[in-house]
């Protein structure tokens, strides 16, 4: 957002400072040239932190019995420690020493503090994330954090790591460059930062404003088309991964009919606006990831096979670092979030696991009574008591720090008092012992162990798929489910007490499987249960995809055998759209008798010989995405036009391919009811969807001929449609892309958003359990320098669907590659 075009121009200035001619006592918020520009200290100390390592010996305050990391050419690292807290202690100042700047990024956006560095234009994102609480929470998260558990030694001992790190920067002036150029130092590293990031990720993963869009929705449309056409359940058929039986029974909540008043949508309409200004990634608005695992008798080698490729925004450097360790404890290959002490996605000597994101609502909004009469005060179970009140002071670069109270019901902390006091309440606000259970799994020998150490896991809600080398595979969809003792706990409930999250779904009742007949898991953020499943989990609002990824996986593993890891790779990259396989043969024969001009005639035959595969050279996938575009906006945008959808304030009620419920509604009634009142605007002649589709068809071909030009055959994807990795600064030339791409929001190998798509996997993994050795790849490299030749290493493999074998002891043992740091404490 604008904060982040003012961090990018003040780079773009400070790179070509040597052009200008500027006196020595600094510019605006510039610091002053002599400092930046002196050869031993300035930024030209980016060239010594491009550097790779060599082998040396480092001796460290702190540690308690000598360690070592050893590098590959390609800039993995391996942990070797001779105690659990030496372990976490280098992950500190590894992670440290290429990925500092990051690092004090995520825990400065959690923190409310982007201001302090980038200026005014970051406030709106600083008193964002103040209010919401996630700096709150993490101190409740230490604070409650038994002395004696492992979570307080990991994070004790990696704060000390990343702290020595810093000082040695500092004593060196070896600091990344990016801390001169915008011209501070970073605190120590505490407990509490790397909590925060564990928070940045729950919120990035799990708060949403579904409430708010259904506030909007049901104000636009009336409740009974907002329901229809946005249900809890689905059209279309899905594949849950734990299709039951379900033997713990409870109440389903039955739905009534509601309406929104003028103040709640008013309210609801603010709300959205205020978060359309927020940085990408603060809000969760789509849904993320494959994972899955197949058994031994499916698989070549007799053993299981495990693969797992997040989806999120990505960027330069990347969310994750790869890393391995070894300790008595501990015994792991796989990748970390820069500023935690642990991997969150890999493998240790007997199990595998990796993560998708569940979807579930995991976020409520209240409306909140409040009467002149009573200032400071609401009303909470028929009686008027005070709001808890937090001050923040929040220091703005070259201005005057800025003041903000924060005022938190019962249910959380108030976002917006335009039209009604809206408070907020979300799994993420909990304190969590998180990072105690990603421990526990991390040192997991069995399925029993990985089921206890999931216990905890409170939020984000995620699907962990699960292998070991004794043969088993399953699936856990760990986390907090709440219970709400109201029929419609997708709209914004009362305040005042008489709705309220009375509960959650028991452990032994969350989704979950083991070892299956059928010998598949597999989560694409589909729903994972199926509609008798007896809780409340969430809507078809609720970023649960719309099931075309799952679908896929389904279709391709079902009735497999002889698997092996290739296989794996060429599923996690395959660009099959399977909802085109469904509609382009009923949009072919809606096209058949019709007399078609040259240009739509000549795309009819380009569909019809179509293999359905998002490729960058197909022109067939250019005329699909764009029909189906076309399609879904002349069937919703009438109806959206006569009743005032505020798609300006919320995009998520935006009419395109992104809106999983308006392409379930789309496909259903085009596959099982064509003539359906939908087609037929408001006020005009009655349609059918082969009339829509024609209409949508000739206007697809139009407007491809309009903006492409040359021969149908020409329209090629790969013309329309990107990828890109931007850099985390947002410096444009400090990114990769955009470059023509493959995929679309719907294949297995996604690619999230148009024309370029800036999400998708964030790092494929596939794990054989038979050699128990791990192949991965992400989109970047180990270091956050942009000289480095680490920065970016990764990224051409990637692009291309290749992968890395992940490193293990003996690997690098035997590497003649490998750089060695020697870690020694001193006295």
């Amino acid at each position: 957002m604008k904060w982040r075009k003012t961090l990018n121009l003040t780079l773009s200035s400070l790179f070509s400072l040597a052009i200008l001619d500027v006196s020595a006592t600094g510019m605006g918020s510039l610091p002053p040239l002599g400092t930046l520009l002196n050869p031993s200290t300035g930024v030209f100390t980016i060239v010594a932190g491009a550097l790779l390592p060599r082998n040396r010996s480092i001796a460290l305050a702190g540690l308690q019995q000598p360690a070592q990391i050893s590098f590959t050419a390609n800039g993995s690292a391996y942990i070797d420690a001779k105690t659990n807290a030496d372990l976490f202690f280098a992950m500190g100042y590894l992670q440290a020493t290429f990925r500092l700047f990051q690092m004090d990024l995520m825990r400065r956006q959690g923190e409310g503090l982007l201001s302090q560095v980038v200026g005014q234009d970051a406030l709106p994102s600083d008193q964002f994330e103040d209010t919401l609480g996630i700096s709150r929470t993490a101190v409740k998260e230490w604070l409650t954090t038994p002395a004696s558990s492992t979570a307080h030694q990991a994070l004790t001992a990696f704060s000390k790591g990343v702290n020595a790190r810093i000082s040695f920067d500092e004593k060196t002036h070896q600091l990344p460059t990016m801390f001169k150029l915008l011209n501070y130092t970073p605190a120590p590293w505490t407990p509490v930062d790397s909590l925060v990031i564990q928070g940045d990720m729950t919120q990035t993963l799990d708060f949403s404003t579904t409430p708010i869009d259904y506030a909007i929705l049901v104000h636009a449309l009336g409740y009974k088309r907002a329901m229809d056409w946005f249900p809890v359940i689905a059209k279309t058929v899905q594949h849950p991964y734990d299709p039951g039986p379900y033997t713990h029974a409870a109440a389903v909540p039955i739905s009534f009919e509601q309406s929104v008043t003028v103040g709640e949508a008013h309210a609801a309409n603010v709300l959205a606006h205020e978060f359309e200004q927020l940085p990408k990634g603060l809000i969760h608005t789509y849904s993320n990831s494959n994972n899955w695992a197949v058994s031994g008798f499916r698989t070549a080698s007799g053993k299981p096979l495990m693969a797992g490729d997040p989806h999120l925004n990505l960027t330069l450097p990347s969310i994750w670092y790869q890393v391995s360790g070894s300790s008595p404890s501990f015994h792991f290959s796989g990748v970390s979030v820069p500023g935690l002490p642990i991997i969150l996605i890999g493998h240790n000597r007997s199990i595998s696991w990796s993560l998708t994101d569940v979807q579930n609502q995991s976020t409520f909004f209240y409306h909140e009574y409040t009467n002149p009469k009573y200032p400071g005060q609401y009303l909470y179970k028929n009686r008027y008591i005070p709001f808890q009140r937090v001050r923040y002071q929040i220091p703005v670069k070259g201005k005057a720090p800025v003041s903000l109270i924060v005022q938190i019901a019962k249910q959380g902390p108030v976002l917006t008092q335009s039209g009604m006091t809206l408070a907020v309440d979300w799994m993420g606000n909990l304190p969590s012992p998180d990072l105690q259970s990603m421990l526990d799994v991390v040192r997991a020998k069995n399925f029993p162990d990985f089921q206890s150490a999931l216990r905890n896991w409170h939020a984000p809600t995620q699907n962990f798929v699960y292998a070991d080398r004794a043969g088993n595979i399953g699936m856990i969809s760990a986390g907090y489910y709440p219970i709400v003792n109201t029929p419609d706990p997708w709209l914004p409930l009362p305040g005042n007490g008489t709705a309220k999250i009375v509960g959650t779904i028991p452990y032994q009742d969350i989704p979950h499987v083991y070892n299956p007949p059928s010998g598949i898991v597999f989560s694409a953020n589909q729903r994972v249960v199926s509609a008798n499943y007896p809780y409340y989990i969430g809507t078809s609002a609720d970023f649960f995809s719309n099931g075309y990824r799952a679908d896929e996986i389904y279709k391709t593993l079902h009735n497999a055998k002889h698997l092996t890891v290739k296989d794996m790779e060429t599923l996690q990259n395959d660009t099959k759209d399977i909802l085109a396989e469904q509609i382009v043969p009923i949009l072919l024969h809606a096209l058949n008798g019709t007399n078609l001009p040259s240009q739509p005639a000549q795309a009819r035959m380009i569909l019809s010989r179509w293999n359905d595969h998002m490729s960058v050279n197909s022109a067939a996938a250019t005329l699909w995405w764009t029909f189906w575009t076309d399609y879904l906006k002349n069937t919703f945008s009438p109806w959206w036009k006569v009743d005032h959808v505020n798609v300006n304030a919320d995009a998520n009620l935006a009419i395109t391919p992104g809106n999983a419920p308006l392409d379930e509604d789309l496909q259903f009634w085009t596959m099982n009811q064509p003539t359906n009142a939908a087609f037929s605007p408001p006020g005009s002649t009655k349609r059918d969807s082969a009339q829509v589709m024609k209409i949508s068809f000739l206007q697809a071909v139009s407007t491809l001929h309009s903006h492409l030009a040359g021969p149908v055959s020409s329209w090629t994807w790969g013309r329309i449609h990107f990828r890109a990795v931007p850099s985390l600064t947002q410096v444009t030339s400090l990114g990769y892309g955009p470059r023509p791409g493959s995929g679309d929001s719907w294949t297995v190998d996604a690619a999230d958003g148009f024309p370029n798509a800036t999400a998708g996997p964030s790092w494929r993994f596939v794990m054989n359990l038979a050699s128990d050795q791990g192949y991965g790849i992400y989109p970047g490299g180990q270091s956050e320098n942009p000289l480095s030749p680490w920065y970016e290493n990764f990224l051409p493999p990637w692009w291309n669907g290749l992968y890395e074998p992940m490193l293990s002891r003996n690997q690098v043992i035997h590497s003649p590659a490998t750089m060695t740091w020697k870690l020694i404490p001193t006295t």
